[in-house]
């Protein structure tokens, strides 16, 4: 079992590392984190001593006063040291630098001058250190107007805003998920390396990017499609943008119905992609799910009864309810990260259908099972 602690657990990057550590309980302890550890010697201590390996991700990205940036960087790494030199430990430290650290810019020289701090010490101190330096890193639940651009075009998508393009360079990016396989490939590897520079997966520009959201919004935000996906990053690129819906007013979309003699007909979902479309019928009073996903994208659509579809993000305590009925048919699609379930409420059989983007595969099913 390794120990690992995360400093900036809650962080944009530091959350993802921390939940899929926990995917792999056989393997990893997460040792909690908390910022205010910075600020208690003894806590700190006690944070350190119990890890075997530790993931230095607190930093600060952005600030008006850019010397401010710097002195926070490198306080932050200074306690660390302090604390690893007070309690004579030796775990095997990560840290996340930045291709920032090429320009002469204080937030790159704080990166740079970081990283070569717990490689001293690593070095008096027969430790092992990795030093990874990433490219832009962008994915679900990114902070707007400080993480990334990505970001903040997604927010300003999803709430009613308009993104302008400021500086249409070409950007090296890497989707968060991809980034923390890197670091647990890091964290098992028996040759670390102080200067590892990790690779980015797409080089796109500003305007290109901004284009694909803008398709999204259009095809997906506004009339429901699933858009055309044609590589990894345009994928994972759609659930970060759907991950900045606010859901609770978003869903659950009301379907066109066409009426006539006959009945009624609804079109469930217009796809640019494939996928498995599937239904099932559930007695009054069962509950399906209470799982999640880390990449699929999943639509239920109720047509029948009445149904109780809850939301959960994992890592928190907030549950979202949608009440939906067949009369009046509707869907709500599931979010990566959110544990989610559906319960029939009513007093007759529930008909559900549901769409997933890939085919079930037992040996990589990316179903996580949590109740919500």
């Amino acid at each position: 079992m390794i120990n690992i602690g995360i400093t900036g657990q809650n962080g944009f990057v530091g959350q993802h590392l921390y939940h899929t550590l926990k995917l792999k309980p056989d393997k990893f302890n997460v040792v909690e984190f908390q910022k205010d550890f910075f600020e208690d010697e003894s806590e700190m201590d006690k944070f350190v001593s119990q890890c075997n390996v530790i993931v230095h991700l607190a930093a600060m990205n952005r600030h008006e006063n850019e010397q401010f940036i710097y002195d926070m960087n490198i306080m932050l790494v200074n306690k660390l040291v302090a604390s690893l030199e007070r309690t004579e430990t030796t775990p095997h430290v990560l840290i996340s630098s930045s291709t920032q650290e090429e320009r002469e810019n204080l937030y790159g020289r704080s990166k740079k001058e970081g990283r070569e701090t717990l490689l001293k010490w690593a070095s008096e101190n027969d430790a092992k250190f990795s030093g990874l330096i990433i490219p832009n890193v962008f994915g679900a639940f990114g902070k707007p107007f400080y993480n990334s651009f990505i970001s903040t075009f997604c927010h300003q998508l999803t709430h009613g805003e308009i993104p302008t393009v400021v500086n249409d360079g070409e950007v090296n990016l890497i989707y968060v998920q991809e980034l923390i396989d890197h670091i647990i490939a890091e964290i098992d590897s028996e040759k670390p390396s102080s200067n590892l520079s990790i690779e980015p997966t797409a080089t796109k520009k500003v305007s290109e990017v901004l284009s694909m959201l803008l398709d999204f919004k259009s095809k997906y935000f506004d009339t429901g499609e699933i858009p055309v996906l044609n590589d990894d990053f345009e994928h994972n690129l759609f659930n970060t943008y759907r991950s900045f819906i606010d859901y609770k007013t978003h869903f659950p979309v009301k379907f066109i119905q066409h009426k006539d003699p006959r009945g009624a007909f609804v079109e469930i979902i217009r796809l640019g992609i494939g996928g498995q479309c599937s239904f099932s019928t559930t007695v009054p009073g069962i509950t399906r799910g209470n799982h999640y996903h880390t990449r699929k994208i999943e639509r239920f659509a109720v047509i029948k009864g009445k149904a109780l579809i809850q939301l959960r993000k994992i890592g928190t305590c907030e549950v979202l309810d949608f009440y939906l009925d067949g009369s009046d048919p509707a869907y709500v699609d599931m979010p990566i990260w959110y544990t989610h379930n559906i319960k029939n409420i009513g007093d007759e059989d529930l008909y559900t259908n549901f769409w997933i983007d890939e085919p079930y595969n037992p040996e990589d099913a990316d179903t996580y099972f949590e109740t919500v």
